[in-house]
């Protein structure tokens, strides 16, 4: 049982444990609500449930949250108890380690931002009461930075935290020519300023983005006898997901501070609405402007302005 009650929780589901759990909710009468990219959307008193296509994954917010994965969740649906037993389920994640992710690499406006924070056991334990977990799974702001504040004010949770705004990261992708090869030296860095503050740190651990030696290769003296492990869905642990809320929210202050210079409310990702504003920007301040504001390898800036940005080959690692 957490100190503080849960109010927020994720977990994968199979395709036939979200019909189970439909089932159920249906025969307790919860009120269901049609949402995009949801298999189905509920809600009783004030608790929310939402199952996503991509997955299949289950949310359960509000109040009354520890309750449902406990005595309904868990033993009705998943069939295991793993609430309060993550150290005998995942030990690896409450042993020392830093955790590192990035926040804006797939938008086109706004800056690419890499943060690490270290976790020992009670580190970790103190972000599982807290409720932090993936930032893609948080869509309130003021949940992101209520987190965050939270995340700095941790005793013993060193972090680090690189933003590279969109001018530097096009300089930085032309001298690279590859998205992962800037990923992999962002990371290396977070990780040589961590290990100034915990030189004792064993372990390193980020979500997969391409072969580990890249960053190998990218570390400096300090960093040579780290471990250093990539893997996929790493935002499960407390570490990633600390480090990924950090990023998330040095990323949205700077959409939010340059977009209000701009007098724009700058979209995130890029879709065809995103392409209308960066195209709108440019009839006003010409196509310069997007090298100061956004990331000119996407296609996006090519078919706005292909004379200023034209076509470039597919290479991996860019959009």
């Amino acid at each position: 049982m957490t100190e503080k009650a849960l109010t927020l929780y994720t977990s994968p589901l199979t395709a036939p444990q979200a019909d189970k759990l439909k089932s159920i909710l249906t025969r307790a009468e919860w009120t269901f609500t049609p949402k995009p990219y949801t298999l189905f959307y509920a809600q009783k008193n004030k608790l929310t449930l939402a199952v996503y296509e991509k997955g299949p994954k289950i949310v359960v917010q509000g109040k009354g949250t520890e309750e449902f994965v406990q005595f309904t969740l868990e033993p009705e649906v998943l069939g295991e108890a793993k609430l309060g037993y993550e150290q005998v389920h995942h030990p690896e994640r409450f042993n020392p380690h830093f955790g590192i992710d990035e926040s804006g690499k797939g938008d086109f406006f706004g800056p690419l931002v890499i943060a690490g924070v270290y976790v020992d056991a009670g580190i970790a334990q103190r972000f599982m009461d807290l409720g932090v977990q993936d930032s893609k799974n948080i869509k309130s702001d003021k949940k992101i930075r209520d987190l965050a504040t939270a995340i700095r004010n941790t005793p013993g949770a060193v972090n680090k935290v690189i933003r590279i705004g969109p001018a530097k990261y096009n300089e930085l992708v032309a001298k690279f020519g590859n998205l992962n090869r800037l990923l992999a030296w962002g990371h290396a860095a977070v990780i040589e300023e961590l290990l100034a503050l915990r030189p004792d740190c064993p372990r390193a651990l980020s979500d997969q983005f391409a072969r580990p030696q890249l960053i190998e290769r990218a570390l400096m003296e300090k960093g040579r006898g780290i471990i250093l492990e990539q893997r996929t869905k790493a935002e499960s642990d407390p570490a990633v997901a600390a480090a990924s809320i950090l990023a998330r929210e040095t990323f949205i202050d700077w959409m939010d501070k340059t977009g209000h210079r701009y007098g724009k409310a700058f979209l995130r990702g890029a879709s065809a609405q995103v392409k209308k504003m960066a195209a709108d920007l440019v009839a006003v301040h010409g196509p310069e402007v997007l090298r100061e504001i956004a990331k000119t390898h996407f296609k996006t800036a090519s078919e706005i302005a292909p004379e200023t940005y034209p076509p470039k080959p597919d290479f991996p690692g860019l959009f």
